[in-house]
């Protein structure tokens, strides 16, 4: 790409012009680094004339008054805010596999996988192995065999592989293979978490893949060209073009007690320096008890009380002892420490639920990410935006695009953007804690929300304190109790055929895909 501000061939760098027409010309001017690569020639110094007598000292010019420069605190604020940037940030490990979780293949898939788990289940599954089993490779072990057993059931050994009771290149691969599965570090080690994982009866990975084939009943969401999945239990964002998954993003999902919803729409806006609307279980919950405490959290967080006709209220005037501030609408400046960050990703449905930035980043790097009241943050949610304006008209006009200069610009300024979509891309919040990919493979993660057991309660409400998930993140889970649970295999799992505009129904049925707890105390926070 040429640069705007390209010099005419042969014309001088602008630090030898100066050089060229005197010091007088360089007054006021910031020193221009070399460019890159030049090497700067050291100008002579000139001596001056013998018969020219030197200049009589002059004395010194007071300076002129200092002028006052009044502060403006928006801009103020915006330099604070710049200055408070934190440093490179450092994001958790995501797979490369570029076949994405869910395609219109995923329901069939994963029925078929849970048959093939029920019979592992019923022909007596696996040993399991020491819990405190560490082996280094190369290292040999009593329950090498049984692993060998277990990871060729699964696939991630060769059948054909060479007995040994050691950990040799072949497993150590297999068990990589079993933790790129499974959502782990793909070291090939024998940690805790992999133990723990393998440990996991067969009938409880059935049970997983047959209860999420069961959620997936009933969907209607449309696979196009270009499509955006959130695997809840994965807390990943894939973004799918031609049926490949060319980018994943880390993500911050629900909290245990703040699981999010189902969801079927389109993303239809992007929201550059965007606001943040309380919602009233934050300002009941967390704003009053705060302010009764620290009354001056509001003005220090940018968060403004607005009344009738948008008109602003003083804090001061609210009986803080009371839940009157629910009344009142409470909504939080654009800026770096807003709550929704600099991006949000509007994408219309009944739950007010969103993708959005965030200034709390530092949890991306975390392998564990449920910290949300409900809305995903997006890690290198720039470059996400990048890849949903594709195809929108830049901001210079026609023929210009949304690179990364022009979105790190439009957001710079601090001003509110919104930016629409001319095509809107589906996208889908799914909860699959076990599913199959077209080659056969089963992939697990954390019933975090514990909705794959039998029983067991339902999460708790917005605002309640968080319960302890019945699964670590490790992978185990409860035992079953049933350990020969039955496949439902719905009478209408046949796929719909494919339209006729080139969008690829998952399998229908007139019944809408349930969220994953009452939209009651679902939050419209982050």
């Amino acid at each position: 790409m040429v640069s705007t501000f390209a010099r005419p061939r042969g014309a001088l760098p602008p630090l030898a012009l100066l050089l060229a027409l005197g010091p007088a010309a360089a007054q006021g001017l910031p020193p221009t680094p070399p460019e890159a690569g030049a090497v700067q020639p050291v100008p002579a110094i000139q001596a001056a004339p013998a018969a020219q007598a030197a200049p009589a000292p002059q004395a010194p010019q007071p300076a002129p008054p200092a002028q006052a420069i009044q502060p403006v605190p928006d801009a103020a604020r915006k330099e604070a805010q710049r200055k408070r940037e934190p440093a490179p940030l450092v994001y958790a490990r995501v797979s490369a596999d570029p076949t994405p979780t869910l395609t219109a293949r995923t329901f069939l898939d994963t029925l078929k996988a849970a048959e093939q788990y029920q019979a592992y289940a019923e022909a007596g599954g696996w040993d399991p192995l020491p819990a405190d089993l560490a082996l280094k490779p190369g290292a040999g072990h009593p329950a090498v065999p049984s692993l060998r057993h277990h990871l060729t059931l699964t696939g991630d050994l060769p059948a054909d592989a060479a007995p040994s009771d050691r950990l040799d290149p072949p497993l150590v691969a297999a068990i990589t293979a079993f933790q790129e599965r499974h959502g782990l570090p793909a070291t090939g080690n024998l940690g805790r978490q992999t133990i723990a994982a393998l440990n996991v009866p067969a009938a409880t990975r059935q049970r997983q893949l047959a209860a999420s084939a069961q959620r997936l009943i009933g969907s209607n969401f449309a696979f196009g060209e270009r499509y955006v999945v959130v695997n809840i239990p994965s807390a990943v964002v894939e973004a799918v073009e031609r049926g490949q998954v060319v980018r994943r993003y880390v993500a911050v999902v629900g909290s245990p007690d703040k699981a999010p919803p189902a969801v079927e729409t389109r993303i239809t806006d992007i929201n550059f320096n965007p606001t943040w609307t309380v919602p009233m279980s934050v300002v009941k919950n967390e704003i009053i008890p705060r302010m009764r405490k620290e009354p001056g959290y509001l003005a220090k967080n940018h968060i403004r009380i607005l009344g009738p006709g948008n008109a602003e209220v003083d804090p001061t005037t609210i009986d803080w002892n009371t839940n009157k501030a629910v009344n009142y609408t409470l909504r939080q400046d654009p800026g770096f420490d807003n709550s929704l960050g600099q991006v949000r990703i509007d994408m219309p449905n009944r739950h007010a639920v969103y993708m959005h930035d965030t200034p709390s980043k530092s949890l991306f790097a975390r392998s564990v990410r449920f910290h949300s009241h409900g809305c995903v943050r997006v890690g290198q949610v720039k470059e996400f935006v990048g890849w949903l304006l594709q195809g929108t008209e830049g901001p210079n006009g026609p023929g210009s695009t949304w690179g990364a200069i022009e979105i790190e610009t439009g957001i710079a300024d601090g001003e509110r953007r919104d930016i629409k979509l001319p095509k809107p891309v589906p996208v889908t919040f799914v909860y699959l804690t076990g599913y199959a990919t077209p080659d056969g493979r089963a992939h697990f993660r954390d019933d975090i929300y514990s909705l794959d057991t039998p029983g067991g309660a339902p999460p708790a409400a917005a605002g309640a304190p968080a319960r302890p998930p019945a699964a670590a993140a490790n992978g185990a889970q409860p035992k079953p109790a049933e350990p020969k649970p039955a496949v439902s295999r719905p009478a209408d799992s046949r796929p719909a055929e494919p339209t006729t505009t080139g969008a690829i129904p998952a399998p229908a049925r007139p019944v809408r895909p349930q969220a994953l707890r009452p939209p009651a105390s679902i939050p419209v926070a982050n």
